[in-house]
């Protein structure tokens, strides 16, 4: 990246690095900022991103708010508490933007004290929704106006526009939701009226960076493609970038698992807007920062800033390992009643607390086992300053992470692996093959062993363990193999599509019902990365504790 610092507008950016948009649920019930997200989107500030884009806003409480403890700039009530973010964030010098949103037909109805709205009567998760009259569509552009307005005052640098994802913006761009013979629907300049409305009214009155996020193309059947979704940024004034997204509701839209491309949103780009372009979608690697560059202005970066706070500063300055993304879209895509959660990041929604540990320890620590679990502990110890040395009874650090058989998550996972050989070797930790721990040295075998399976003939599995999705398509070689529907309930929409794909490909046949499996297991919260993380960092406060006593 160049030394030049970038603008947007008439706003400095340090980089090129922008932390996305993410949905996290950290905010109060109320809609006002809570310490919890504050320190959240902090904790990237300082990591060094060179702009921060709040998670989508609500801006009215009639019939735009989309999820539980979501933020809103709809009222001056909360102006106090939105100064305190923006203000945590300045602190650090980096700008952020506020992205405003109405949820249109995918509102939910019971956070909301009117009926949904959208540009037509078309069917949204089993609701249809109003359509829209000119007078319903002039009070919400106001809407917009008036959290802008609220935008500025607080102490945001600019304002973003949710265009993307199947809310109420892109209900008016898409063909396939806007239905309308008026002048707000029938043809691509009609449909980008209500858009190009919103931003010519905010620049109107407010003196500050206006951007809009836009769905490059729709997963969904009949959904538009990415010329279309060229034609619409190209299409719409004034605006000082364009943050492409992807998808309206069908997988893999914008967090791609695993099981597609990084950089899956860049590849379908043919050509460069005629806007200062932003663009997301499984960019987490200086690689495809690398890639994403050639073509866009700025990179936005989403799960990666989960999973290290510091990626930023860390691919600038090239002096620590980056704790990667794996896209396995287990934490932080679980949101329908939860917070923001990484799988590979135990800190992740959790800012705010303090470090439960004491400090600095100049002590000795032994550690037996090399899976997550005992890697963690190490690099959590060791960089606490203890001493570490780490037993490891086979030749090769990883555990279960070893056994997978999914070539798309193994290739994922690996980098994992990678990260832990690398940071071990950055922070002087020993490793000792073939051996076990000594007595008295901490246990770090897992938690959890899940029974393991030896079909005869054919398999047949009722289960959401991840273990067992693994080894229907490492079984599907040999065997009929068979699943029950509810096996692939752990997984989110993007992975449970393209796993069943792939599945399906290699045999593997789902079945509503099943009786006799050879495995019957489900489990809300399974032993996995995460949990074996979070146990291996709680088995060194509590030897420290003991050490103590």
């Amino acid at each position: 990246m160049e030394k030049e610092n970038p603008l947007i507008g008439n706003v400095t950016l340090r980089n090129r690095l922008v932390m996305a948009p993410m949905i996290s649920n950290l905010a109060n019930p109320d809609g006002s900022p809570s310490d919890s997200q504050i320190e959240y989107l902090a904790r990237r500030a300082l990591g060094g991103v060179g702009l921060i884009i709040t998670e989508y806003t609500y801006i009215n409480s009639r019939n735009s708010r989309g999820s539980r403890n979501q933020m809103g700039i709809y009222s001056d009530l909360y102006a106090p508490k939105l100064r305190r973010l923006t203000d945590r964030i300045h602190s650090f010098g980096t700008p952020v933007f506020c992205q405003l949103v109405h949820a249109g037909g995918k509102a939910l109805t019971n956070l909301n004290s009117g009926p949904n709205i959208a540009p037509s009567p078309i069917e949204y998760n089993g609701l249809v929704p109003n359509e829209m009259s000119i007078a319903d569509i002039e009070e919400i552009i106001e809407d917009f106006v008036h959290a802008a307005r609220i935008a500025r005052q607080v102490g945001f640098d600019g304002v973003e526009i949710h265009g993307a994802h199947g809310y109420l913006v892109q209900e008016f761009i898409s063909p396939s939701l806007n239905m309308r013979s008026d002048r707000y629907g029938g043809n691509i300049e009609n449909r980008v009226r209500f858009p190009n409305e919103i931003v010519a009214s905010v620049k109107s009155e407010i003196d500050m960076p206006v951007g809009i996020r836009l769905s490059l193309y729709e997963d969904d059947q009949g959904g538009y493609d990415a010329d279309y979704g060229l034609k619409v940024a190209d299409s719409i004034s004034g605006i000082d970038y364009v943050h492409f997204s992807a998808g309206r509701n069908a997988p893999p839209g914008s967090s791609a698992s695993f099981y597609s491309p990084h950089n899956h949103i860049l590849r379908r780009i043919g050509r460069k807007s005629r806007h200062p372009t932003m663009v997301v979608g499984s960019i987490n690697s200086p690689a495809d920062i690398d890639e994403a560059l050639r073509i866009a202005d700025f990179v936005s970066l989403g799960r990666a800033l989960l999973a290290d706070p510091g990626f930023s500063s860390k691919i600038i300055l090239g002096n620590q390992e980056i704790r990667p993304c794996i896209r396995c879209n287990q934490g932080c895509r679980n949101l329908t009643y939860g917070e923001v959660r990484c799988t590979v990041n135990p800190e992740t929604g959790f800012e705010s607390l303090p470090d439960p540990f004491p400090g600095h320890m100049d002590a000795h620590i032994e550690i037996s086992g090399a899976g997550i679990k005992g890697m963690e502990a190490a690099v959590y110890a060791a960089r606490h300053g203890m001493d570490v040395v780490v037993y490891e009874i086979s030749e090769r650090i990883g555990g279960q992470i070893n056994e997978i058989s999914d070539p798309f998550k193994k290739s994922e996972f690996q980098r994992l692996i990678d990260y832990y050989w690398n940071e071990l070797k950055r922070l002087g930790v020993e490793i000792r093959y073939n051996e076990a721990g000594p007595p008295g040295s901490l246990n770090c075998s897992p938690d959890i062993l899940y029974p393991e399976l030896t079909p005869v003939g054919e398999l047949r599995i009722d289960s959401n363990i991840y273990k067992y999705h693994d080894d229907a398509l490492r079984f599907a070689d040999e065997f009929p193999v068979f699943m029950t529907e509810r096996s692939l309930s752990s997984l989110d929409r993007s992975r449970a599509f393209s796993y069943r794909k792939i599945a399906e490909e290699k045999g593997v046949k789902f079945v509503k019902d099943m009786k006799n499996p050879d495995i019957s297991l489900f489990q809300s919260r399974q032993y996995d990365i995460l949990a074996a993380m979070q146990s291996g960092r709680s088995a060194v406060i509590r030897h420290v504790a003991a050490l103590q006593r």
